[in-house]
């Protein structure tokens, strides 16, 4: 079953891509590595974007040498703060450990998906790896249920 199907998805017109949102609280570290992953997974058709609750100024370093080990540039990425136009023109928001802050957008947009997920900031090298690869997994484990 494809994850618009499986998840309820509302669907853009049928000649658009269809459209993922991750959300983190800074959209600094998570939210961009899925973005990234996604990007770099995903079957034509489909497009991303992260934003944040409360951007950050600057992504974190070790997210961003994490990335690259993975042949994944996000230097160049800007943290950005969500918006309701942005949440309301995407098919799936996908929020990312932002409900422990007690800010998550994800109970106002629908249909979401909520991933529970580490924060990176402040952590070594090894662990950022863990929540990368972790993330990588949820990415391609998503994309997958579209041939399933």
């Amino acid at each position: 079953m494809k994850f618009f199907e499986k998840f309820k998805i509302r669907s853009n017109k049928e000649d658009e891509d269809k459209t993922v949102l991750f959300v983190c609280v800074e959209n600094a570290g998570r939210s961009q590595m899925a973005e990234g992953f996604f990007k770099k997974y995903a079957p034509d058709g489909f497009k991303t974007l992260s934003a944040g609750t409360k951007p950050g100024y600057q992504l974190n370093p070790m997210v961003v040498e994490a990335m690259k080990e993975k042949g994944i540039d996000i230097s160049d990425a800007k943290p950005k703060l969500i918006t309701a136009k942005m949440a309301n023109e995407v098919d799936l928001v996908i929020t990312m450990g932002c409900s422990s802050q007690g800010i998550c957008p994800g109970p106002f947009f629908v249909p979401t998906m909520d991933w529970p997920l580490e924060d990176p900031k402040g952590k070594s090298l090894e662990k950022v790896r863990e929540i990368r690869d972790d993330i990588e997994h949820r990415v391609k484990e998503l994309i997958a249920t579209q041939s399933a």
